[in-house]
């Protein structure tokens, strides 16, 4: 009877509701249960080729028979150990940055910024202390995804901060500087930035630059603008008594700003650098036009092959699997954040 009244109360109670709740289970009844043959009941997850694959479901069987190749590419199978610890490694320090009980708080956020980036590349590069020199010709996949986010947002993200800072700044030479430089890399379209990053850093810088280290310097340079206005709009959403507070105390600007004005602007800023982050992900994408092969690139050359032609859908749900996952936990955890730190304000 409960549950009646239930459904009653909460789908029937006026004739839109029941109107809006008839079309949603049609909704359903239509496109669930073919979805569900074609992902689960009629498809084939067993067999090495595509022979083991028949019609009306979908063929996992390519998705494991390059699982490998999806996750790290083409480097080298003896040493996909290396990415599967770098992993490890971050989440490690992510999760000593984003747990308050866990001891040296302090420590933790710049071990995550200025430590883990040297121990990460160290592992996937190698070239000394005692690992073999991996090209990054060799990067793919998954990996190179994580890598390309990571990297680029760890950059960013400073740089972001200065930005934020220097367009409020009181010096007209700074303020404009901050001011050019966020317009015009918000103005251009990512694409072309990856493109350009790749084509002009060779002929302006006096070395060779790696077509990796290229993207990722394109990538950091657009993020970093989008997040200087995320973190712009905290800093102007904390009172001015903050301000007149720190000043009153006898702090100096910059002390003033790190200990006092910044926490409190990047709390407030906390959901539009998340979403700047997870953009971020997707943008990797991108990285295509330079002949770089993320995860979704990876598995558009794979389709590719005259021995899974057709199976390209597969490929596509898989990768879009991956990046839902991806970009929901990385929604959820900001989520988790934003509860703690108000529940930290509030005390």
């Amino acid at each position: 009877m409960k549950a009646l009244a239930w459904i009653r109360t909460n789908l029937f109670a006026t004739w839109v509701d029941a109107a809006i709740t008839l079309a949603c289970i049609w909704v359903v009844w239509r496109f669930v249960p073919p979805l569900l043959d074609w992902t689960i009941f009629k498809a084939a997850w067993l067999g090495d080729d595509r022979s083991a694959c028949g019609a009306g479901g979908a063929c996992w069987v390519f998705i494991r028979a390059r699982f490998d190749q999806f996750m790290y590419g083409l480097y080298p199978s003896s040493q996909t150990w290396r990415i599967d610890l770098a992993g490890a490694l971050l989440v490690v320090f992510g999760t000593w940055a984003g747990w308050r009980r866990l001891p040296g708080k302090r420590y933790a956020i710049p071990a995550l910024l200025v430590v883990y980036p040297f121990i990460g590349l160290w592992l996937l590069l190698g070239g000394f202390g005692g690992l073999p020199y991996v090209e990054t010709r060799q990067w793919g996949g998954l990996m190179l995804t994580v890598f390309m986010t990571v990297y680029s947002g760890i950059f960013a993200f400073p740089l972001g901060v200065l930005l934020a800072l220097g367009r409020q700044s009181e010096l007209p030479v700074i303020r404009t500087i901050s001011v050019a430089f966020i317009e015009f890399w918000r103005g251009v379209p990512i694409i072309a930035v990856i493109f350009l990053a790749s084509l002009l850093l060779p002929l302006i810088l006096p070395i060779n630059v790696d077509r990796l280290i290229r993207a990722v310097v394109g990538l950091t340079l657009v993020i970093a603008a989008y997040m200087a206005e995320a973190i712009r709009g905290g800093l102007q959403a904390v009172p001015k008594g903050q301000y007149e507070a720190a000043a009153a105390m006898g702090l100096g600007y910059w002390r003033a700003t790190i200990l006092i004005v910044l926490p409190q602007a990047l709390r407030i800023s906390l959901p539009a650098l998340a979403n700047e982050f997870i953009a971020l992900s997707k943008n990797t994408t991108l990285v295509l036009i330079v002949s770089l092969f993320d995860l979704l690139g990876i598995v558009h050359a794979a389709s590719a092959d005259p021995k899974w032609v057709g199976y390209n859908v597969e490929g596509y749900v898989f990768a879009g699997t991956i990046f839902w996952f991806a970009c929901f936990a990385m929604s959820r955890w900001s989520a988790s954040l934003e509860r703690r730190l108000g529940a930290a304000r509030s005390h």
